[in-house]
């Protein structure tokens, strides 16, 4: 899939990235636009990246920028792009950027993916990180993601964690999910 990256600069920082497909009409607003062309897929993801963590310490930039570059390095093709997103996933200081950076794992599935999800629920200092990777667990293919929130839900030792697994497998009418909470309802 071909798409295109636009990043709007201000004062030589970027302050908003945008992700189009080549069908998509662009209008800049009179605004002058540069078009850099033949650019290798780890030259997008280094630049996505190194835009992504520059912003992700200025929270007014962080929805517009961050967010945003994180999207097309979700979207871009190839190995890079989930060793990126693992990366913030994993390092990053900012726990939003950490967050956001496991729901986009999610999407992209994947056997690293899963396990950066998951060692976020076992190892992330923040809840609020190990509660978003439980939602990113529901957003894997459900022959994945729901044995695993299963599993978050019997078995992590933060109540808050679990009341989150067991909220999203509610949300998936799977009949492991049913089975599971009749097992937990029958329990004397």
């Amino acid at each position: 899939m071909e798409f295109f990256v636009l990043a709007r600069l201000e004062a030589g920082k970027v302050v908003r990235v945008r992700t189009f497909t080549p069908d998509c009409e662009v209008d800049a607003g009179g605004m002058t636009v540069v078009w850099l062309t033949d650019v290798k897929p780890d030259q997008s993801v280094a630049w996505l990246s190194s835009v992504a963590a520059a912003a992700s310490h200025e929270s007014e930039r962080t929805d517009r920028v961050t967010s945003s570059a994180l999207a097309a390095l979700a979207v871009h093709a190839g190995p890079e792009s989930v060793r990126a997103l693992v990366r913030f996933a994993r390092e990053d200081e900012s726990t939003r950027l950490r967050g956001q950076a496991l729901f986009w794992l999610a999407q992209k599935a994947g056997e690293q993916a899963i396990a950066t999800i998951t060692g976020a629920i076992d190892n992330d200092p923040e809840t609020d990180v190990k509660k978003k990777a439980v939602f990113a667990l529901s957003q894997l293919p459900k022959d994945e993601g729901v044995p695993l929130l299963i599993q978050v839900a019997k078995t992590n030792r933060n109540p808050e964690v679990r009341k989150q697994a067991m909220f999203w497998l509610g949300q998936t009418h799977d009949p492991r999910a049913v089975t599971f909470f009749e097992e937990i309802l029958s329990r004397k």
